[in-house]
This record gives structure tokens, C-alpha cells and sequence, in this order.
């Protein structure tokens, strides 16, 4: 896809719709089992938790899958799931929300990652995961990377959605990755910790500060402006990057793309709670690659998204109307 010059907000909103975006990586299903708590268990001293309501939610890439679809775009997804129940509800939520699974493949050699969470009275009382963090087998990995390669040529844009359940290695990392090089479609990295310097070559590169030091192993102080920016050259040195836009928190957002560096402060919110921010962070941030942006609409529009979606109690995609009258409001431009 062309880039767009002169382009408006209302333009730049708009061409959203027309893209296609393929997103790689670890899918996984959030469970929430709502109740109250009246007594405690005789058999131990823990909460008897009386159940209210269930609710299953998209996680992990699902929940990048949803915020790029409410950007109206097209997601993608790619990944290995298991052939078990929660691989059969997972396969269901997705084509319940019309997402597109042409890249969704079953294993009967792997389980689904389940996040059961169980609530009373407003307040988390435990968490209990069903996963494997075990690398997908050779023979998985070559469907993965198929699927990739022929989902990718009709795609303006590849997120790698990465959580270290095993799905991405670095040889499927660096085979997709050379693939997109080819076609001269975009790689954008959401990392973990496992594969972080396995992220050859790849257009932009978004961590947060706990992920940069502990994937380059390097200490440094956020607020010193010349040592900060040593340690991202360093990065973008390190993994032959294109761009590196790192997520600061309270302190904004950082962006080295394209020549130019830009430091974002953050919005002022009432944050009512974090979860899901980085991946509004990195679906926004990926279509405005897809559409050739500059560094100061990729990270603006990303950091004002992360912001807003801190004001939703729970994980929640963004909300797309909001999100243009915020761009408008604070000056954003498009280009």
C-alpha cells in the first residue's frame, strides 16, 4: 500500500479499514469465574467462592487480534493451538468476534494455554493456568512458517506477538521475518524475555524498560537522556533494527525510526488499570507503519492509545472513535 501524502487524521482513520494485518504468535484463552465469598472451606483455611458467572475471553495475541480489528482492520491470526475443549472454545471466540483463522493450526501433541481467574468480590483470589511453555515441534513449526508465508503476500503488515509459551522460536522468527523482508512487507515485535535478540532485522522493535534491560542485560538510568538513547542505538545495533519504539510507563513513550528520535510524555489519565495497554500499543503502532507514517504519528497515536485503554477497568480493545477525537484534540497530525 501506497503512502498517503498530505494525509488527515479523517484520511489516515479511514485506511485502517483497507488493511490486512497478520499477527504470529501465542494465542491463549482468558477465563474469569465471577462469585462471592460467605465462608471458609472446612477441608482448609481457604475461601468457599460461590459462583455467580463464567465469562471466556480472547488473550495473549487475541487480545492484539481485537484491538486491530476495532481499528477496523483486518486480523489475522497464526498460531498453534491444541485439539482439546479449550482449544475448540478458543477456535470459537475467535469466529465468534469474525476473526479470520486461515493461519490457526491444531495440535494433538499440544495443550491450549487456559488463564482461569477466580473473582469475589471485585478482588482476584487465584489465578490458575493450564499451559506449556515447550517449543512447538519441528513439524509444527514448518506448518506455522507455511502459513505465514502464504498469508504474507496479501498482508501489509506482521505483528509477532510473542509470550514465550513456544510458538515463535528464532528459526521460525528468522524464517517469517526474511520472508516479509522479501515481499517488502513491515515486521513489527511485540518481545519476551526467551527470544528477544532472535529479532533479526525486523522494521520496528517495541519493549518495555523491563524487557530492554533484561534483554540487552544492561542497566541504565531512563532519565539520563544520552545514556538512554546508547542503550536503544545499542539495541538497534544489536538486532539490525529498522526502528525501536520503547514504552516508558508514566514517562511517555521513545521512538528511533526512520532517522529521527522523539521523546513522548505521557497523557494525563485516571488509570484504572494497565492490562492490555501494550497491546493497543503495538496494533496501532503496526498500521501506522503499514501506512508509512512518521516516527511522531507512530509513537503519538500509540502512546494516546495505550493511555486510554488505562482508563477501562480489564483488558479491553480500543475504541477507535475515541481514539481519532483524542488525535484531533491534542494536535496529532497525520502524514
Amino acid at each position: 500500500m501506497n503512502p498517503v501524502l498530505d494525509m488527515s487524521l479523517d484520511e489516515l482513520f479511514d485506511q485502517f479499514d483497507r488493511l490486512r494485518v497478520l499477527i504470529v504468535g501465542d494465542v491463549m484463552l482468558d477465563s474469569y469465574v465471577w462469585g462471592r465469598v460467605e465462608r471458609i472451606s472446612p477441608e482448609a483455611p481457604v475461601p468457599v467462592v460461590t459462583v455467580d458467572r463464567r465469562e471466556r475471553r480472547l488473550g495473549g495475541a487475541g487480545n492484539v487480534l481485537l484491538n486491530v480489528q476495532a481499528l477496523g482492520a483486518e486480523a489475522i491470526i497464526c498460531s498453534v493451538i491444541g485439539t482439546d475443549t479449550a482449544g475448540d472454545q478458543l477456535e470459537q471466540e475467535l469466529c465468534d468476534r469474525g476473526l479470520n483463522c486461515d493461519g490457526l493450526i491444531r495440535s494433538s501433541s499440544r495443550i491450549t494455554t487456559i488463564k482461569e481467574r477466580i473473582i469475589a468480590s471485585a478482588q482476584q483470589v487465584v489465578r490458575v493456568d493450564t499451559e506449556t511453555d515447550k517449543y512447538i515441534t519441528a513439524d509444527e513449526r514448518a506448518q506455522l512458517v507455511q502459513k505465514a508465508k502464504e498469508l504474507i503476500p496479501s498482508c501489509h503488515v506482521v505483528i509477532f506477538e510473542d509470550y514465550d509459551k513456544g510458538v515463535l522460536s528464532k528459526e521460525a522468527i528468522a524464517e517469517i521475518t526474511d520472508f516479509a523482508n522479501l515481499q517488502n512487507v513491515p515486521t513489527v515485535v511485540d518481545p519476551k524475555k526467551r527470544n528477544f535478540l532472535s529479532y533479526q532485522n525486523t522494521t520496528l522493535f517495541k519493549p518495555n524498560l523491563k524487557e530492554l534491560r533484561e534483554g540487552l542485560k544492561v542497566e541504565f538510568d531512563v532519565d539520563n537522556a544520552t545514556e538512554f538513547r546508547a542503550v536503544v542505538s545499542q539495541l538497534k545495533e544489536t538486532l539490525n533494527l529498522k526502528g525501536a519504539l520503547i514504552t516508558l510507563s508514566e514517562r511517555g513513550a521513545f521512538i528511533d525510526y526512520n532517522g529521527e528520535t522523539l521523546k513522548l510524555p505521557a497523557h494525563v489519565r485516571q488509570i484504572a488499570d494497565v492490562s492490555g495497554a501494550g497491546d493497543t500499543v503495538i496494533s496501532i503502532a503496526a498500521c501506522c507503519v503499514a501506512l508509512k507514517q512518521s516516527p511522531a504519528i507512530i509513537a503519538g497515536l500509540s502512546n494516546l492509545g495505550g493511555g486510554l485503554v488505562c482508563e477501562s477497568v480489564g483488558v479491553v480493545p480500543i475504541d477507535k472513535a475515541q481514539l481519532k477525537q483524542e488525535a484531533i484534540e491534542t494536535g496529532l497530525r497525520a502524514d
